[in-house]
């Protein structure tokens, strides 16, 4: 199968600091990938890198088959690629219903198969605190505006900045349900995570990045049963 998302020899730097190393990975149609890794590892890094938050300084970025390294974030997310940062970056001062708003895009064939009532519909709280300002809302609700918000863009990919960091474990159980109905209706999804559980959850594949460089790739399954590699790679 053609990668929806694919990214090759990565080489990201934050002034002369050397952050990600021939990074490569990629994502299909319809799945869900997690890059795992410690604190400090270069998850964000590939997230921004391939979102073009951050100018990488050598490789390649193919989205649907076309390039988009060196493209500025609003025509990468305009192209159909979507991203939620770990800060979720809402609009604190507008209400619920005005971050949805500023928000709505047709995707990219001019469909729009994401409105309010959809969003509703995977996340019900919202809906209950939509004149609210964002800023007064819990932090799993902000999480959820962020994802609604990305969302209303009608993207064909999103990518997700440690979305269950610093939330109850009973958010993040309400999370992992709200994220498998978004790839029950086909949407891809690139997250990256240190929450092993959660990752088990939800992906079909799996990358582990250590000190800037992908250490292993392969199916969910193999990290799932191979003990030895999540104490290598994973533990603290």
């Amino acid at each position: 199968m053609t990668a929806l998302l694919s990214v090759d020899g990565l080489h990201t730097y934050y002034g002369s600091s050397h952050i990600l190393f021939g990074v490569e990975l990629e994502v299909r149609e319809g799945e869900v990938v997690v890059l795992l890794g410690r604190n400090g590892a270069g998850k964000t890094t590939t997230l921004k890198s391939i979102m073009g938050v951050i100018e990488f300084r050598s490789g390649s970025v193919c989205f649907r088959g076309q390039e988009i390294g060196g493209r500025s974030s609003d025509v990468i997310c305009r192209n159909g690629l979507g991203y939620v940062p770990e800060d979720c970056r809402i609009f604190k001062g507008m209400s619920v219903r005005e971050n949805l708003e500023v928000a709505r895009r047709a995707g990219r064939t001019g469909a729009s198969r994401w409105d309010e009532e959809r969003i509703f519909e995977l996340f019900p709280l919202l809906k209950q605190v939509l004149a609210q300002r964002a800023d007064s809302l819990s932090g799993g609700q902000q999480r959820m505006l962020a994802i609604g918000r990305t969302l209303m863009g009608n993207p064909d990919l999103i990518l997700l900045d440690e979305p269950s960091e610093g939330l109850a474990p009973i958010v993040v159980q309400q999370l992992i349900l709200q994220l498998k109905a978004l790839k029950s209706a086909g949407l891809a999804i690139l997250l990256s995570e240190q929450n092993l559980g959660f990752s088990l959850e939800l992906a079909d594949r799996a990358y582990i990045i250590e000190r800037g460089e992908i250490c292993w790739h392969g199916a969910i399954e193999q990290l799932r049963s191979d003990a030895d590699l999540r104490r290598r790679y994973l533990m603290v």
